[in-house]
């Protein structure tokens, strides 16, 4: 057990090993299943998060257009459910049997060649990861190897945020428009909308959550994250030192894409719907947002930015629903001007330094008493002591009696 705790302490994955109960037992004993649900939604949100710490934390570069990848994983899950769920016996009211309903809709009369391969789960699976990540390694080689970085690649990131939304919008036929793809059911021939089912895909969600961060973690103790943190810092020096600088930001922003996408998967599959509400800038900026309220430079900090900021979100909706969004902005404004370092950095800078202090205090030796201070024994008169009965010199016979 010593020896179990004291790699733990030297990994600091005592953070990692809290989150772990939390999310492993706390929450699925103390919340029902709709909460539960809930939680495993904002659990989704934890992949970006996480991912934003790696590319924005470590390596400085910040991307406001990780929605895009977060909606491509989704869109993919959503394909292959959404291809089940429209089988010929279920769509046999349709024009054309055996196609998504948005695409009989739109007077569609044959299942695209480029849908063809998610009929297939593992080809499903596959799409969720390396789709995003393709998409990352496009924008990111031709940014970085030009070297564009700073507030230049951020707006690139919006536009292509943007883009994106505007051509599933546009693309109804294939996409099933601003409306997404809706009526998911089963996987498999699993129905995901059972509480069994929603209990179990919180528990893979929060397994792959914590995977995802132990990864992350690895690569930040190695060298590739001690180059992370030197070409955030002095990108120059980095470059002259014989490093390829614009390779490394790409293969970050790969990584944060791969993540992204794994959480759109999770959430495509514990909500039961994906749509281009959740590509756009607005929730690309609303990930930001949680890797800066939990800390940037903490990967468990920017899960429980997402947890909090997500929990304020469905709390605040249902307690104050006419002025919920105000009541957001000043958390997002308070939290930022307060703790600028987050959550973490509230708690690396001021709890941990405290505790530290309380601790020290507590255990160091109190100092001895000077022998200039200590008290001093007064002697009492003879007669007194002996009034008072404690004792004393034997005084002559009849000295101090009445009836002498």
């Amino acid at each position: 057990m010593q020896n179990i705790r004291a790699r733990i302490s030297d990994a600091r994955l005592g953070s990692v090993v809290a989150l772990a109960l939390l999310l492993l037992v706390v929450f699925p004993l103390t919340l029902d299943i709709f909460r539960l649900n809930l939680v495993g939604k904002y659990l989704t949100y934890g992949f970006v998060a996480i991912g934003l710490v790696m590319i924005w934390g470590y390596g400085g570069i910040l991307s406001l257009g990780q929605g895009v990848f977060f909606g491509l994983g989704g869109y993919a899950m959503a394909m292959f459910l959404k291809l089940e769920a429209s089988d010929p016996e279920s769509t046999k009211i349709q024009s054309t049997p055996g196609i998504p309903d948005f695409m009989d809709w739109n007077q569609l009369t044959a299942l695209p060649a480029w849908w063809k391969p998610f009929e297939h789960l593992p080809l499903a699976l596959i799409a969720v990861v390396a789709v995003p990540t393709l998409l990352a390694f496009v924008i990111s080689y031709a940014m970085f190897k030009r070297r564009v970085g700073g507030v230049y690649f951020a707006i690139i990131t919006q536009a292509v945020a943007l883009i994106l939304t505007v051509l599933i919008i546009g693309q109804q036929g294939y996409t099933g428009g601003v409306n997404g793809m809706t009526d998911l059911k089963t996987m498999l021939g699993w129905d995901i909308r059972t509480d069994s089912a929603k209990m179990i895909l919180y528990y893979v969600c929060a397994l792959l959550l914590l995977a995802s961060v132990l990864l992350c973690r690895w690569i930040q103790v190695s060298r590739f994250g001690t180059l992370l943190l030197a070409m955030r810092d002095k990108e120059d020096r980095v470059r002259f030192s014989g490093y390829d600088v614009g390779m490394f930001k790409v293969f970050v922003f790969c990584l944060g894409a791969a993540l992204a996408g794994i959480g759109g998967a999770m959430f495509t599959l514990q909500v039961g719907f994906m749509s281009p509400s959740f590509v756009g800038i607005v929730p690309s900026i609303e990930m930001v947002i949680f890797a800066a309220v939990g800390g940037r430079m903490s990967l468990v900090g920017a899960v429980v930015g997402a947890l909090l900021v997500n929990f304020g979100k469905t709390y605040f909706s249902e307690s104050f629903p006419d002025m919920w969004l105000f009541l957001m902005a000043a958390l997002f404004i308070g939290v930022t001007m307060a703790f600028p370092d987050g959550l973490a950095g509230l708690i690396e800078n001021r709890v941990k330094p405290w505790l530290a202090r309380r601790k020290h205090a507590a255990a160091a030796p109190r100092p001895a008493v000077p022998a200039s201070e200590a008290p001093v024994a007064v002697a009492k008169p003879a007669h007194a002591a002996h009034q008072a009965g404690e004792g004393g010199p034997a005084l002559p016979k009849g000295i101090g009696s009445q009836n002498a």
